[in-house]
Protein backbone atom coordinates (compact mmCIF):
# COMPACT_ATOMS: atom_id res chain seq x y z
CA UNK A 1 0.00 0.00 0.00
CA UNK A 2 1.34 3.48 -0.78
CA UNK A 3 2.12 5.81 2.11
CA UNK A 4 -1.02 6.45 4.18
CA UNK A 5 -2.06 8.28 7.33
CA UNK A 6 -4.96 7.49 9.68
CA UNK A 7 -7.67 10.16 9.45
CA UNK A 8 -10.73 8.60 11.15
CA UNK A 9 -10.41 5.65 13.52
CA UNK A 10 -12.72 2.64 13.82
CA UNK A 11 -14.06 3.95 17.13
CA UNK A 12 -14.86 7.40 15.74
CA UNK A 13 -16.64 5.77 12.79
CA UNK A 14 -18.67 3.47 15.07
CA UNK A 15 -19.64 6.35 17.39
CA UNK A 16 -20.69 8.64 14.54
CA UNK A 17 -22.76 5.95 12.80
CA UNK A 18 -24.58 5.34 16.09
CA UNK A 19 -25.34 9.05 16.45
CA UNK A 20 -26.61 9.28 12.87
CA UNK A 21 -28.81 6.20 13.38
CA UNK A 22 -30.46 7.78 16.42
CA UNK A 23 -31.16 11.04 14.56
CA UNK A 24 -32.59 9.24 11.55
CA UNK A 25 -34.72 6.98 13.76
CA UNK A 26 -36.25 10.01 15.48
CA UNK A 27 -36.80 11.98 12.27
CA UNK A 28 -38.44 9.17 10.30
CA UNK A 29 -40.57 7.52 12.98
CA UNK A 30 -43.92 6.54 11.46
CA UNK A 31 -42.81 7.31 7.88
CA UNK A 32 -42.40 5.08 4.84
CA UNK A 33 -38.59 5.16 4.68
CA UNK A 34 -36.45 3.80 1.85
CA UNK A 35 -32.69 3.93 2.44
CA UNK A 36 -30.76 3.98 -0.83
CA UNK A 37 -27.02 3.33 -0.82
CA UNK A 38 -24.76 4.55 -3.58
CA UNK A 39 -22.58 1.67 -4.73
CA UNK A 40 -19.83 0.78 -4.39
CA UNK A 41 -18.43 3.22 -1.88
CA UNK A 42 -21.32 3.50 0.58
CA UNK A 43 -21.98 -0.20 1.12
CA UNK A 44 -19.98 -0.59 4.35
CA UNK A 45 -21.27 2.68 5.82
CA UNK A 46 -24.82 1.77 4.78
CA UNK A 47 -24.60 -1.70 6.35
CA UNK A 48 -23.60 -0.21 9.70
CA UNK A 49 -26.08 2.66 9.41
CA UNK A 50 -29.18 0.57 8.67
CA UNK A 51 -28.42 -1.59 11.71
CA UNK A 52 -28.37 1.61 13.79
CA UNK A 53 -31.76 2.79 12.45
CA UNK A 54 -34.34 1.37 14.84
CA UNK A 55 -37.52 1.78 12.78
CA UNK A 56 -38.87 -0.26 9.86
CA UNK A 57 -37.33 0.69 6.52
CA UNK A 58 -36.52 -0.75 3.12
CA UNK A 59 -33.08 -0.82 1.54
CA UNK A 60 -32.12 -0.45 -2.11
CA UNK A 61 -29.02 0.50 -4.09
CA UNK A 62 -28.05 2.62 -7.05
CA UNK A 63 -24.73 2.67 -8.82
CA UNK A 64 -23.36 5.61 -10.72
CA UNK A 65 -19.94 6.08 -12.23
CA UNK A 66 -17.97 9.28 -12.58
CA UNK A 67 -14.45 8.33 -11.42
CA UNK A 68 -13.54 5.04 -13.06
CA UNK A 69 -9.94 4.23 -12.17
CA UNK A 70 -8.93 7.87 -11.89
CA UNK A 71 -8.26 9.97 -8.80
CA UNK A 72 -10.57 12.71 -10.08
CA UNK A 73 -14.14 12.79 -11.35
CA UNK A 74 -14.70 12.91 -15.09
CA UNK A 75 -17.79 15.07 -14.51
CA UNK A 76 -19.86 12.66 -16.62
CA UNK A 77 -22.37 10.67 -14.60
CA UNK A 78 -23.36 7.26 -15.90
CA UNK A 79 -26.12 5.18 -14.33
CA UNK A 80 -24.79 1.63 -13.97
CA UNK A 81 -27.54 0.19 -11.70
CA UNK A 82 -30.89 1.75 -10.92
CA UNK A 83 -33.04 1.26 -7.82
CA UNK A 84 -35.72 -1.41 -8.04
CA UNK A 85 -38.07 0.11 -5.45
CA UNK A 86 -41.04 2.26 -6.48
CA UNK A 87 -40.26 5.57 -4.80
CA UNK A 88 -43.71 7.16 -5.07
CA UNK A 89 -45.07 8.17 -1.66
CA UNK A 90 -41.85 7.24 0.14
CA UNK A 91 -39.30 9.20 2.11
CA UNK A 92 -35.92 8.57 0.51
CA UNK A 93 -32.71 8.71 2.49
CA UNK A 94 -29.81 8.71 0.05
CA UNK A 95 -26.62 7.35 1.66
CA UNK A 96 -23.29 8.33 0.13
CA UNK A 97 -19.76 7.68 1.31
CA UNK A 98 -18.25 11.01 0.28
CA UNK A 99 -19.30 14.25 -1.37
CA UNK A 100 -16.44 15.72 -3.34
CA UNK A 101 -17.52 17.84 -6.34
CA UNK A 102 -21.22 17.61 -5.35
CA UNK A 103 -22.26 16.85 -8.92
CA UNK A 104 -23.30 13.21 -8.45
CA UNK A 105 -25.30 13.79 -5.25
CA UNK A 106 -27.16 16.73 -6.80
CA UNK A 107 -27.97 14.60 -9.85
CA UNK A 108 -29.29 11.77 -7.67
CA UNK A 109 -31.46 14.06 -5.51
CA UNK A 110 -33.14 15.49 -8.61
CA UNK A 111 -33.62 11.99 -10.06
CA UNK A 112 -35.42 10.69 -6.93
CA UNK A 113 -37.58 13.80 -6.54
CA UNK A 114 -38.74 13.33 -10.12
CA UNK A 115 -39.84 9.79 -9.26
CA UNK A 116 -42.45 10.98 -6.78
CA UNK A 117 -40.69 10.64 -3.45
CA UNK A 118 -42.38 12.64 -0.68
CA UNK A 119 -38.94 13.77 0.46
CA UNK A 120 -35.32 13.15 -0.48
CA UNK A 121 -32.71 13.72 2.19
CA UNK A 122 -29.04 12.81 2.33
CA UNK A 123 -26.76 11.05 4.77
CA UNK A 124 -23.10 11.44 3.92
CA UNK A 125 -20.17 9.95 5.77
CA UNK A 126 -17.62 12.55 4.61
CA UNK A 127 -18.07 16.03 3.18
CA UNK A 128 -14.82 16.97 1.44
CA UNK A 129 -14.93 20.42 -0.05
CA UNK A 130 -11.56 20.88 -1.76
CA UNK A 131 -12.96 20.17 -5.26
CA UNK A 132 -16.59 21.27 -4.76
CA UNK A 133 -18.24 22.42 -7.98
CA UNK A 134 -21.91 22.19 -7.02
CA UNK A 135 -23.26 23.20 -3.63
CA UNK A 136 -25.37 20.44 -2.15
CA UNK A 137 -27.28 20.24 1.11
CA UNK A 138 -26.35 17.40 3.43
CA UNK A 139 -28.99 16.51 6.00
CA UNK A 140 -27.02 14.00 8.08
CA UNK A 141 -23.25 14.36 8.09
CA UNK A 142 -20.56 12.21 9.61
CA UNK A 143 -17.36 14.22 9.13
CA UNK A 144 -16.09 17.28 7.27
CA UNK A 145 -12.59 17.09 5.83
CA UNK A 146 -10.93 19.76 3.78
CA UNK A 147 -8.58 17.72 1.63
CA UNK A 148 -6.82 14.44 0.95
CA UNK A 149 -7.43 11.29 -1.06
CA UNK A 150 -9.33 9.06 1.33
CA UNK A 151 -9.56 5.27 1.36
CA UNK A 152 -11.00 2.63 3.66
CA UNK A 153 -14.45 1.88 5.10
CA UNK A 154 -15.79 1.58 1.57
CA UNK A 155 -13.81 4.40 -0.03
CA UNK A 156 -11.40 3.27 -2.72
CA UNK A 157 -8.68 4.15 -5.14
CA UNK A 158 -9.05 2.21 -8.42
CA UNK A 159 -11.29 -0.33 -6.61
CA UNK A 160 -8.63 -1.04 -3.95
CA UNK A 161 -8.44 -0.36 -0.18
CA UNK A 162 -12.25 -0.45 0.44
CA UNK A 163 -11.93 -3.14 3.11
CA UNK A 164 -9.66 -1.14 5.40
CA UNK A 165 -11.53 -0.79 8.73
CA UNK A 166 -10.75 2.91 9.24
CA UNK A 167 -10.26 5.89 6.92
CA UNK A 168 -6.84 6.88 5.70
CA UNK A 169 -5.35 9.63 3.57
CA UNK A 170 -3.53 7.94 0.69
CA UNK A 171 -0.41 9.68 -0.53
CA UNK A 172 -0.56 9.39 -4.33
Amino acid sequence: MPEHQLVISRKRLRDKVGELGKLITADYAGKNLVVIGVLNGAFIFLADLVRAIEIPHRIDFIRVASYGNSASSSGNIRLAKDVETDLRDTHVLLVEDIVDTGTTLTWLIEKFRARGAVSVRTCVLIDKKERRKTEVGIDYLGFTLESGFLVGYGLDYAERYRSLPAIYNLQL
